[in-house]
């Protein structure tokens, strides 16, 4: 087993790095759970086809094996299509445009025909690490982070490449574009599972500068990253095992203590429902977020 996947996938919790009182909000209701997922680390609602994606690393978080895969579930976590896209390797964040999922595979984006089920495209970054999260702006660019490089890739038309590389940037990994400039949750900086709490930043797209969200104070480890509707973004700490409500001021409340392994959620603001996957419990959570 490599370091990378002995630390990313330990169970056992760690001590975290102290950071200043967030405040515990009521425990959010559990609406249902979808079991029997193999590490789960991404979740998105497809509307238009009324579908959850889940992906499944299934391994190692760096694993080339060809074991990782897509399901598809019921929007109330039934489980539609055990496995639905198969032949992965580590399959983390997921993005959607038109009729094409996008999908960050260690070190290649793929490109899934969501008709079809079928990978029609692969895109290959040979020297990324760890291809983490996916966000598509309002015309499909798309943009991945791949967390252990500092880098930002994008996809833009076919061009494909690094769009940004920068310790600034603090290991990236959820990502959220937001009215001319890319929204950021930093793990932090160190190693991963030690590696001191982090926050929300972001990246003008036009000029590429990197600013803090907010005061810059400390939140987490973070991991997923989704706007709740009403203009504040809610987080994950996978490291720690919580999730927050982080105000564009940086203000962060915790809202849920969760196990080790909280990974990439998705929001859907119609239901109020927060969808977390729990890699280390091959669990996937909605819970619902009142207003």
């Amino acid at each position: 087993m490599s370091r990378i996947t002995s630390l990313l996938l330990a169970t056992t919790l760690v001590a975290v790095a102290s950071i200043p009182s967030l405040g515990l909000a009521t425990e959010l209701k559990e609406v249902w759970r979808a079991e029997g997922l193999r590490q789960p680390e991404s979740v998105l609602f497809d509307p238009e086809r009324n579908v959850l994606y889940v992906s499944n690393v299934d391994g190692g978080p760096t694993d080339k094996d060809g074991k990782g895969y897509i399901a598809k579930l019921t929007p109330d976590g039934k489980v539609e299509t055990a496995e639905w896209v198969t032949g992965l390797n580590a399959p983390k964040g997921l993005g959607l445009y038109g009729d094409r999922l996008y999908v960050a595979d260690v070190d290649r984006l793929v490109v899934i025909d969501i008709g079809t089920g079928e990978i029609s495209k692969v895109y290959e970054a040979p020297d990324a690490k760890f291809l983490n999260d996916i966000a598509v702006d309002k015309d499909g660019r798309v943009f991945i982070s791949d967390t252990l490089t500092n880098t930002i890739y994008a996809l833009d038309g076919d061009a494909f490449g690094v769009w940004l590389r920068s310790a600034e940037l603090a290991a990236p990994n959820g990502l959220y574009p937001d009215d001319g400039r890319l929204i950021v949750a930093s793990w932090g900086k160190g190693e991963m599972m030690s590696a001191k709490p982090d926050h929300l930043r972001t990246v003008d797209l036009d000029s590429k500068e990197i600013a803090n969200l907010g005061d810059g104070t400390p939140i987490g480890n973070l991991d997923g990253l989704a706007p709740d509707g009403a203009g504040d973004f809610l987080v994950t700490d996978w490291v720690a095992g919580a999730l927050f409500r982080v105000q564009p001021s940086g203000k962060a409340e915790r809202l849920l203590d969760l196990n080790q392994g909280t990974a990439d959620l998705f929001y859907r603001s119609d239901e109020k429902l927060v969808m977390i996957p729990f890699m280390n419990d091959g669990v996937l959570v909605a819970y619902r977020l009142e207003p």
